[in-house]
């Protein structure tokens, strides 16, 4: 966005902070180097007259990019990594194609109702015969998007079903013909089998190292983004496929009754504000161990913090490019529509289970995210949409290549679960006197309800203090000792205060979200165990009072004078713009809501606007209420996790923003 349409009262002081990149892409724009200095993004240049809502990428093995669209087409783009591509219509008239895949010389698609291969039967250039792999039945509700196809290791095709919604509650997913909210698998002759049920929303699909892999996003039964390996009879949580799971073809053993016996499907907003029997996540994972073994829910590899990590879950794919996009070979990226931007997964398998964590990645593309492939330049192609969904990229559609600079960032490499906390890998070599220092880091712990209710807000959060951290010899890895470690839930590992040892940098993005589903076996850390400063004697430390902890222990805090006045004062009175930017980062508000523009969300001056008291808001933010945005389609989940101070800083800083 460009920094003169902020509103005047605005422009002095963020033009100052340069704050023009956190307006376009919700990260907090610091001195130091960002997103664009190591992976650009360059637009290639769409024809006149062509309208590219990307919904499937691939790239051929003559290097040409093969992309279809929401409207039905499919163009084969030659010299897609010059600034000149030429664009040639390769197929039309199909129906809504979301997703693409080549094999044996042909292209296959996945249409609304059904899987097609395309052929160029006299090497025109131009398919002129379509032909029908496998139909499968729609309703005709207009949620019933079909993803794929995914290609196996035995050559057969996956291809998901989106369910559709409820007549009475829009939000409510309806599975209304058979195999919505499904993976099918379709074999080359059109023989399918039903694969996986439990799906919600599943655009993103992926095969990692042979297997295949799914994401969903927020929704009803829905508590955030996730991935997980899906395996054939393996049940993902959204109960309204199982209207099919006892036809003799299924291999899913999972029943609803099973999940309404431990959580009221009635449970609803609308007829009553109170959820008498919604659980946590982990609680229902247990049905699969104790109550009904092996026909649990799976459990998410890995979670995506909803309004963090992405709002809308799209495509999966892994790094093959053996280091030429960067240090992150091998691992996973995903795509998210809603933000417009990409994550990274790094995975690990531990007792049997996938695990790992999530880390930001790139924003700032220029639509939703919705599709990514590999050039032969080792350089990602990024095509996107937000037609009928909405993005915070403003473009209708696009195509762009992200390109890695060849310059080192500094990062959070890997995350690596241990027996009495984490192994953090980075990019670079840390400054061990910085790595090395407990009150550096700060870990907490949290999950999401299991409930048919739109998404979840954060529940179960604790502290977890880090006791000890060790750099390894070459500074290329810290471990650290983590208390109270716990099974099924995603940990918020933040390396704060850690700086590369040469330049002294800060972490490009300082945040990594592990999913422990299992601690690992194995030896201790042969680390001396200390007793860090709590997160209020962290504050207090910010808001100028003194914390006395001699010898490295936890002792009373200490505050003088002065320094309670100057907590007082911050607390009371209006933030600068910069540490509002800073807060809203930090809180992640800045995913969803922008200073003077709709995003996910209404902006800021929107809000403003309504003259809401400082208290009204900040019961706002605990509480949404999305009866007072209806034009939004997406509601805002209750942050009940954040702190009390920094939601009444966040509530002030927009009140005092509708009498500027």
């Amino acid at each position: 966005m460009n920094i003169k349409n902020i509103t005047q009262s605005f422009s002095h002081s963020l033009t100052k902070i340069g704050l023009a990149l956190a307006m376009t892409t919700g990260a907090f724009a610091q001195e130091g180097p960002t997103e664009n200095d190591y992976y650009k993004i360059a637009k290639l240049p769409i024809p006149e007259g062509i309208v590219l809502e990307v919904g499937g990428l691939v790239t051929l093995p003559n290097g040409d990019l093969a992309a279809s669209t929401r409207r039905g087409d499919v163009y084969i783009i030659e010299n897609p990594n010059s600034s000149s591509p030429v664009f040639r219509k390769f197929a039309s008239g199909l129906h809504e194609i979301l997703g693409l895949a080549y094999k044996n010389g042909n292209l296959y698609c996945a249409q609304r109702g059904e899987l097609t291969k395309l052929v160029d039967k006299n090497g025109d250039g131009k398919a002129d015969r379509y032909e029908t792999v496998y139909s499968w039945p729609i309703s005709g509700h207009y949620h019933e998007y079909s993803f794929g196809p995914k290609i196996g290791p035995d050559g057969s095709f996956y291809v998901t079903g989106n369910v559709g919604f409820g007549n009475s509650d829009w939000w409510a997913g309806k599975s209304f013909v058979p195999w919505r909210g499904w993976t099918m698998k379709i074999t080359e002759d059109g023989k399918m089998t039903p694969y996986a049920a439990g799906m919600r929303s599943p655009c993103g699909i992926g095969m990692i190292d042979g297997q295949f892999f799914y994401g969903d996003n927020q929704g009803d039964w829905m508590g955030s983004g996730f991935i997980s390996q899906v395996e054939e009879g393996d049940f993902m949580g959204h109960p309204a496929s199982l209207a099919w799971a006892a036809r003799p073809e299924s291999p899913v053993k999972m029943r609803a009754e099973m999940i309404y016996a431990k959580v009221d499907p009635r449970d609803n907003p609308k007829v009553k504000p109170e959820y008498v029997k919604n659980e946590p996540m982990t609680t229902i994972y247990e049905m699969g161990k104790t109550t009904y073994p092996n026909m649990g829910i799976k459990s998410p590899a890995v979670w995506l913090p909803h309004g963090v990590l992405g709002v809308s879950t799209s495509e999966i794919i892994q790094d093959e490019t053996q280091g030429g996009f960067g240090p992150f070979a091998g691992q996973v990226f995903v795509g998210d529509e809603g933000m417009s931007k990409i994550a990274r997964v790094f995975l690990e398998k531990v007792n049997g289970k996938f695990q790992g964590a999530s880390f930001d990645f790139r924003s700032g593309f220029r639509s939703g995210v919705l599709r990514m492939a590999w050039g032969t330049d080792k350089a990602m192609f990024v095509g996107g949409t937000n037609r009928g969904w909405g993005s915070t990229g403003k473009e209708a559609f696009g195509l762009e290549r992200l390109v890695f600079s060849g310059k080192m960032p500094f990062e959070m490499k890997a995350v690596r679960a241990m027996p009495d906390g984490f192994e953090i890998e980075f990019t670079l070599p840390v400054d061990k006197k910085t790595a090395e220092n407990v009150n550096n880091y700060d870990v907490s712990s949290y999950t999401y309800k299991y409930h048919p209710v739109y998404g979840s807000p954060i529940v179960d959060r604790k502290d977890n203090a880090v006791r000890g951290a060790k750099a390894s010899e070459d500074g290329l890895k810290v471990r650290i000792v983590v208390d109270n470690l716990r099974e099924g839930y995603i940990h918020d590992i933040k390396p704060e205060g850690v700086l590369s040892a040469t330049s002294h940098l800060n972490l490009l993005h300082g945040s990594a979200y592990y999913t422990l589903n299992s601690i690992p076996q194995g030896a201790k850390a042969n680390i001396t165990l200390v007793t860090p400063k709590t997160r209020e004697q962290r504050e207090r430390i910010d808001a100028g009072a003194k914390v006395n902890t001699p010898d490295n222990q936890m002792k009373e805090a200490m505050p003088t004078a002065a320094g309670e006045k100057a907590k007082a004062k911050m607390t009371s009175s209006v933030i600068s713009d910069a540490e509002a930017m800073k807060l809203l980062s930090k809180s992640t508000c800045l995913a969803c809501h922008k200073v003077n523009e709709r995003a996910v969300g209404p902006s800021y001056q929107e809000i403003a606007k309504r003259k809401y008291t400082v208290a009204q808001i900040e019961a706002l933010i605990y509480e949404p209420k999305p009866s007072n945005w209806p034009e939004f389609a997406t509601p805002m989940p209750p942050m009940a996790h954040l702190p009390k101070g920094d939601v009444k800083k966040i509530a002030t800083w927009i009140s005092a923003m509708g009498k500027k």
